[in-house]
């Protein structure tokens, strides 16, 4: 009889995210043979693009698209479990070909997307047999379709885990370049102090009073300490407030009105941003289910 390795059901369990005890179980029945034991799985347990639905994907790509003319352009995140398959070839294509969809067709969310057709199939169908394909789960996450009077301009960082589009109204293609790598490297979260979610002020007031409080001062001391901490906090945050990354005696603000131009939007997008990970413990998993053996 074949033995039956730790490391054996480890990958089963990492092909088709069935439970530990049934991936034992099936590589038995098939002998110790990898592509049986998957197949023996998915007649019980279904397929892979059906079980995979169910794990989390926090990695992925960022992909821009801007029209020849600088008119037209779009930002997409598509997510899926690991940075390896994030370099996958056909994760890639398929990320840069929903950019341009977006762009060209306009889809309203992405249900609306999932329903288009790419390459004479739904893109819904397409992410289904790419899910097939590579074995793990692929998610559309968001997009940001945008249309200007000015001129667009993208970037792509850090192996495309941060992008950015960015509408310059005036200016040059030097500035329009330098304005989008600028937002990726200081991650601004509105354009204007006027743009800031007024919660996030809130937030930002309420730590300030807590720390103030303590210093023992005066209520008219303490109240000029806090508003003065919440407008540095709104220098900070905000694009036209922040210090340029290539000369710190220039705000974004002062660039922009030395070149006569004005930024209309930008999207910042961070690949997994807010999605909480995933953390497997193997070990703790085999421990868990040795318990539940002994209960029995």
């Amino acid at each position: 009889m074949v033995e039956i390795t730790a490391s054996m059901v480890r990958e089963l369990r990492e092909k088709t995210d069935a439970p530990m005890m049934e991936c034992k179980k099936a590589l038995t029945e098939a002998g110790g043979i990898m592509d049986k034991a998957e197949e023996i799985l998915r007649v019980k347990l279904g397929n892979k693009a059906n079980k995979a639905a169910s794990r989390i994907t926090a990695e992925g790509l960022v992909s821009t698209y801007v029209s020849q003319d600088g008119k037209l352009g779009s930002i997409l995140e598509v997510n899926c479990e690991t940075d390896f398959v994030a370099k996958n070839d056909d994760f890639m294509a398929f990320n840069m070909a929903l950019a341009q969809l977006v762009a060209e067709k306009n889809p309203g969310d992405v249900g609306e997307l999932s329903r288009l057709m790419l390459n004479g199939i739904s893109v819904e169908e397409t992410r289904k047999a790419l899910v097939g394909k590579i074995g793990e789960n692929v998610s559309i996450r968001r997009f940001a379709r945008r249309s200007t009077q000015g001129h667009l301009f993208a970037y792509i960082h850090n192996g495309s885990k941060i992008g950015v589009l960015v509408d310059l109204v005036g200016g040059d293609a030097a500035l329009g370049r330098d304005l989008a790598m600028h937002i990726a490297a200081s991650r601004p979260v509105a354009l204007s102090k006027d743009d800031v979610a007024p919660e996030l002020i809130q937030k930002e007031r309420d730590i300030a009073i807590a720390k103030a409080a303590e210093s023992g001062k005066p209520a008219n001391i303490i109240e000029k300490m806090v508003e003065g901490t919440v407008q540095k906090y709104l220098k900070e945050v905000t694009l036209l407030g922040q210090i340029f990354v290539k000369d710190d005696k220039l705000t974004i603000e002062q660039l922009l009105a030395a070149a006569k131009a004005k930024v209309g939007s930008f999207d910042l997008y961070l690949v997994g941003e807010g999605i909480e990970k995933k953390k497997d413990d193997f070990a703790a998993e085999v421990m868990a289910q040795v318990d539940q053996a002994r209960q029995r």
